[in-house]
């Protein structure tokens, strides 16, 4: 992410845009005066720009775990977070005095507009202010005048009013500068009256409401776009309902289609669903976890198991942390291992990135051809469209990044099909890969199976699952209609088991964690 915000931002400079500025120094000077004088506006120059800024948030939900309130952790790190990346003085001068931009009118390329009302009340109350200190000083030095109590009165009225509205914005300025959204979070939530307050929700709301208009703000300010990426981690270490509430903060964040948060949540699903299904935010669907996931996860990607290279690297990685005598000789017995095996190298990442491109376009007219099969097994909820829409990049991308050789890639339509039978057939896809690699674990099976289609493998062992209904109860409810899945695979998708297991490695949309709870129990029932 940080090499994507570096090419845009090279390559925005040499389409001849001007430089993105930051609220430090001279920055900052200007920053507070447009704050206070001046209203931002989205023009479509600023909706063309490419260059972007991430601001990485790390949140280990370990580290909240003993809080009553798991979610108020989160919202008062990315407060805390914000606050420390732009400074307190410009987001205490924004709680003040600004306000969020404004779209233009026509194609203006105006993105600064001057208040002139609030001009002409600042300049209202300092001639305000000065006639009220004038009078006030004529009436206690002019002689002749200083015996007029009367003057002198309405001197200090009319210097006391003017002055006081501008010390109380001072006041409110000084204030959101020394108590942070951080602090004000925390005094809500260590109220006595915390449990009946009923609208403290709302004034979470707003506080988040608050950072996204500066967000926006800041994005006129600094002409790019910036998102802002929480990193998620620790949520499996932590009781169910506090797992809940991390969710209900996720909902909360991103309830606003303009948010500018991206959320990464590194979880374990087989630990995460139960937690889920302990709570009562499982009411309306059914008690499954998985379904909860699917509809708040909107892009998937299930880890991978390692390969031979990724071993051979996370070996090499824990080796280089000795300090013994023996270093030198086990780092030198996994070179030469490295260097001995005949594998063609991979290519690299901008390699396959330029050759996935007329891919991943070819895999997406399969998708809009309506003349094409595949475009009739596409699922009629927006969320797993959308599913399926971001994994095939990704997939397409990992089969391609694959060392070349004798092996040939599956073709952007067959890639695009596995998306979707991985999307839409999730359990009955876990259970034939499944039974596919308890086969495939002795070499003679292995060979005799290496011809079949992986719909005569779902068709050998689709009694066993049948028997297993109950303990898969909740992950059979994932998929769509079975019909459907016998014509996927047995009519129009015929996918081998040789293609099957070439296309396994790139999957990252089905959670393996299924696989895994059906070969338990595929050999507890052995026993």
């Amino acid at each position: 992410m940080r090499e994507e915000m570096a090419q845009r931002e090279a390559a925005e400079l040499r389409r001849g845009q001007r430089k993105p500025r930051r609220p430090q120094g001279w920055g900052l000077l200007v920053a507070l005066w447009l704050l206070a004088f001046y209203e931002p506006v989205v023009t479509e120059g600023h909706l063309r720009r490419k260059n972007l800024e991430f601001i990485f948030i790390r949140f280990s939900a370990w580290e909240f775990a003993g809080c009553d309130k798991l979610w108020a952790g989160l919202v008062t790190t990315l407060c805390q977070n914000i606050r420390q990346h732009f400074g307190a003085l410009p987001l205490s001068v924004f709680h003040v005095l600004g306000s969020r931009p404004r779209f233009a009118s026509g194609f203006s390329q105006r993105e600064w507009i001057l208040r002139k009302g609030r001009c002409l009340q600042l300049w209202g109350l300092l001639l305000v202010l000065a006639v009220g200190v004038a009078i006030l000083l004529v009436a206690l030095l002019v002689p002749g005048i200083k015996e007029h109590h009367a003057l002198k009165v309405v001197g200090s009225a009319v210097a006391s009013l003017s002055g006081s509205s501008l010390v109380l914005g001072a006041l409110s300025i000084l204030k959101n500068f020394l108590v942070s959204e951080k602090k004000k979070i925390e005094r809500l939530t260590n109220s006595d009256r915390f449990a009946g307050q009923l609208g403290f929700m709302s004034k979470i709301r707003e506080e988040v409401e608050v950072l996204v208009d500066f967000l926006a703000f800041m994005e006129v300010f600094e002409r790019r776009r910036l998102r802002v990426v929480l990193e998620i981690t620790g949520l499996d270490l932590c009781y169910p309902e506090k797992v809940a509430g991390v969710f209900n903060a996720m909902a909360t964040l991103l309830s606003d289609a303009n948010a500018p948060f991206i959320f990464v949540l590194a979880v374990d699903p087989s630990v995460i669903v139960p937690c889920l299904e302990q709570t009562g935010c499982m009411k309306g669907l059914a008690d499954n976890g998985y379904l909860y996931l699917n509809r708040a996860v909107t892009l998937p990607f299930s880890i991978p198991e390692m390969g031979a290279r990724s071993r051979l690297r996370s070996v090499e990685a824990a080796i280089q942390t000795r300090e013994d005598l023996m270093y030198r000789i086990i780092a030198g017995n996994v070179a030469k291992t490295r260097g001995g095996a005949a594998a063609a190298p991979a290519p690299s990442w901008k390699e396959a990135d330029s050759a996935a491109v007329p891919w991943i376009h070819e895999a997406f007219r399969c998708l809009h051809d309506g003349s094409d099969v595949l475009s009739r097994y596409l699922p009629d909820n927006g969320a797993n469209v959308r599913r399926i829409v971001n994994t095939i990049p990704i997939t397409l991308r990992l089969l391609l990044h694959r060392p070349g050789g004798a092996v040939v890639v599956p073709s952007p339509r067959a890639a695009a099909a596995w998306v979707v039978l991985a999307d839409r057939w999730p359990c009955r896809l876990s259970w034939t890969l499944q039974c596919l690699e308890d086969a495939g674990q002795s070499a003679a099976a292995a060979s005799d199976g290496a011809g079949k289609s992986l719909w005569s493998v779902f068709q050998e062992h689709v009694g066993e699952l049948s028997a297993l209904r109950q303990p898969l109860g909740k992950v059979l409810s994932l998929d769509d209609d079975p019909e459907l899945f016998q014509a996927f695979l047995a009519r129009d998708f015929p996918f081998g088991v040789g293609e099957a297991r070439q296309l396994l490695g790139a999957t990252v949309n089905l959670d393996h964690s299924i696989r895994h709870q059906m070969g338990l129990l595929r050999a507890l029932g052995r026993l």
